[in-house]
């Protein structure tokens, strides 16, 4: 059974910096895209940050840009996602997400990803 979990979430101030994790498993995760959107109350899902099969091309939303980092480690089937200089508006669920037919400026679309996460939340107070 295909299964990514998310964790890390929590509450921070403004300012403060959390790192999420998602661990994969049921199948290797190393030829997938791999990427987090995030969902804010009375809003849409959004695309956040994704990360090439071999780390070596990532891609952000401009709101994140330079305050987020996304790596990944192909051996243990794992994505990460190190949030720095947190503010409010950050304040959200973030989901976990892979994709195999996918590449380029794809991997900004939400519906070209296969599998999800439940999503972990993250609160940013100020």
């Amino acid at each position: 059974q295909v299964q990514l979990v998310e964790s890390g979430g929590g509450s921070v101030q403004a300012g403060g910096s959390l790192r999420l994790a998602c661990a994969a498993s049921g199948r290797s995760f190393s030829s997938d895209v791999m990427g987090w959107f995030r969902q804010a109350p009375g809003k849409e899902r959004e695309f956040v940050t994704a990360i090439g099969r071999s780390g070596d091309i990532r891609y952000y939303a401009d709101s994140v840009k330079g305050r987020f980092t996304i790596s990944r480690d192909n051996a243990k089937d794992m994505v990460f996602l190190q949030m720095n200089s947190l503010k409010p508006e950050d304040t959200a669920v973030y989901y976990c997400a892979a994709g195999l037919q996918l590449w380029g400026q794809m991997s900004r679309t939400e519906s070209r990803y296969d599998y999800w996460g439940q999503g972990t939340q993250v609160t940013v107070s100020s």
